[in-house]
């Protein structure tokens, strides 16, 4: 992967639980990391490509340097968009890269 394909600046976040200024429990986010990205937006074709998850759960691939760590627990914030990673996959096994194959939040 050529570092001028990661043009997006994403943070992964992370579910925690936390309480209300009445103190009942909420659960919030909490950013694990701030990483460069490339984010494709996934046609029909992709869709069935990615078997790790059902088509209609993928809108989204995002790919990484490898990081440990990721969980599909986990979500991504942009600028302007908010992903559920539904799947993570090492694509050549080399731990070189993560596609985190997600579905956007609306």
């Amino acid at each position: 992967m050529r570092a001028g394909e990661l043009r997006h600046r994403i943070t992964i976040q992370e579910a925690i639980s936390a309480q209300d200024k009445a103190g009942q429990p909420i659960e919030a986010w909490q950013d694990v990391v701030t990483v460069w990205a490339k984010i494709e937006d996934l046609n029909g074709r992709e869709y069935l490509a990615a078997k790790q998850v059902p088509a209609n759960e993928v809108t989204t691939r995002i790919t990484i340097r490898w990081r440990d760590g990721i969980k599909p627990t986990m979500r991504i914030i942009t600028e302007q968009r908010i992903f559920d990673i539904q799947s993570i996959i090492d694509p050549d096994g080399r731990k070189q890269q993560l596609e985190l194959m997600c579905k956007e939040v609306i």
